[in-house]
């Protein structure tokens, strides 16, 4: 009963301020063509702040390009949206809902916006496993004929399923069956299922038979081809890490690089220095910092860094799908030493047990190794176009198209 009323009070006090400000909307004035599509994630995408939410914009820009309609909504944060983010999507040519009052003074809640546009929807691409459980009969409600696409991002119960094998607790497991039955229950109940890498795949199908409803679409990566201006490996200094970090396995990987595999790198070369770039840190994060262990934060563009950077670092000990921030690295040229998880997607081939290791002990041996040898630093950074040839635009594209019936 409280949220109601805290519901009310909070639209009457959005009305007065849209009234105010003259927000008006007019549905008559959005066009919608031949192929129109609805997307609905948990915030307007952070394209520079997290890699499913780049790998989707990436999309978006696939789907104006091939002559759809695009219509862009979240489910969470309405009333504050970063108006950065908006105006990026809006300038595409993607129809962003805002909160507005309508020509009657009435406002326009995510509802009634989806009730507005409904019955012009080819699909609704539903993006992450709560976005699909809440909207998808809301849609198919109002549009039969719409085709539900289940957008996985990565497959959740997977990710959680290696937090509780690490840490092994009641909660971690209830909390990994939860999300295993919610995944199932999205899967039956959708058209398409999108997953974002074939160990993704192969592991759902554990569980959920019907392969045919699979499309993988992974992250999408286009290598920057070398200048002039690239650096060489004695240009280089420092390790780098980049992730955001509300995503619980960047925060464990930052804390075992800083508590156990540096401490091991640094006996042998006390030089090396470490920079961990990434939005939202937690304060056990940022307790972190030191002249040797720099906590960056958010950093708009990060170019300077990948292509400063000796070595990109990612003790991944859990997670699932494909890691963005490896393939990003890979654009940029720059070795990478991860963990068996981080490599989930890629093929290493011949590199793999340079790149690789799954302890502290040899994660340290193979960063000094990589570190201070520059014919196999080069040999790796020369073999990056391959690594990311499975993530290019037309890889991409052709998967996409094959979601989408684009002949």
């Amino acid at each position: 009963m409280f949220k109601a009323i805290k519901l009310v009070l909070r639209n009457h006090l959005l009305k007065l301020y849209l009234r105010k400000q003259h927000v008006f909307f007019d549905f008559n004035t959005m066009d919608c063509k031949e192929n129109c599509i609805l997307i609905i994630d948990s915030h307007i995408p952070k394209f520079n702040e997290d890699s499913g939410s780049k790998r989707l914009l990436q999309l978006i820009k696939l789907m104006l390009k091939n002559d759809f309609s695009v219509f862009l909504m979240a489910d969470q944060e309405e009333y504050k949206y970063k108006s950065s983010y908006i105006e990026t999507f809006k300038s595409l040519g993607v129809h962003v809902y805002e909160p507005a009052l309508d020509k009657n003074g009435d406002l326009i809640t995510r509802a009634i916006f989806i009730e507005k546009i409904a019955p012009k929807l080819n699909y609704a691409w539903l993006h992450r496993p709560e976005n699909f459980e809440l909207f998808h009969e809301i849609i198919r409600d109002l549009n039969k004929e719409v085709t539900l696409i289940y957008d996985m991002v990565d497959f959740h119960y997977l990710r959680f399923i290696r937090e509780w094998e690490l840490k092994k607790t009641d909660k971690l497991k209830t909390k990994a069956a939860n999300i295993l039955e919610l995944e199932l229950g999205n899967c039956k109940a959708a058209d398409k299922i999108i997953v974002i890498s074939e160990k993704d795949k192969s592991s759902l199908q554990n569980f959920y038979k019907d392969k045919s409803k699979m499309v993988t679409i992974g992250n999408l990566h286009q290598f920057k081809v070398r200048t002039d201006a690239f650096k060489g490996f004695s240009e280089r200094k420092n390790l780098l890490f980049i992730g955001g970090f509300k995503h619980k396995p960047n925060v464990d990987a930052v804390l075992w690089l800083k508590n156990e595999i540096m401490p091991l790198v640094w006996a042998v070369n006390k030089d090396i220095k470490v920079d961990i770039v990434g939005s939202s840190a937690p304060q056990k994060i940022l307790n972190l910092h030191s002249e040797n262990f720099n906590i960056v934060g958010f950093v708009e563009d990060i170019s300077e860094y990948f292509n400063s950077a000796r070595i990109f670092i990612a003790p991944l000990r859990y997670g699932a799908g494909i890691k963005g921030k490896i393939g990003q690295s890979f654009e940029f040229s720059l070795p990478v030493v991860t963990t068996d998880v981080g490599a989930e997607g890629f093929d290493f081939t011949p590199f793999s047990d340079e790149m690789t290791a799954n302890s502290a002990e040899l994660l340290a041996s193979k960063i000094i190794k990589l570190y201070e040898d520059p014919i196999l630093w080069d040999a790796i950074s020369h073999l990056s176009e391959k690594f990311i040839e499975p993530f290019s635009e037309q890889y991409i594209e052709s998967q996409l198209k094959t979601v989408l019936d684009i002949t």
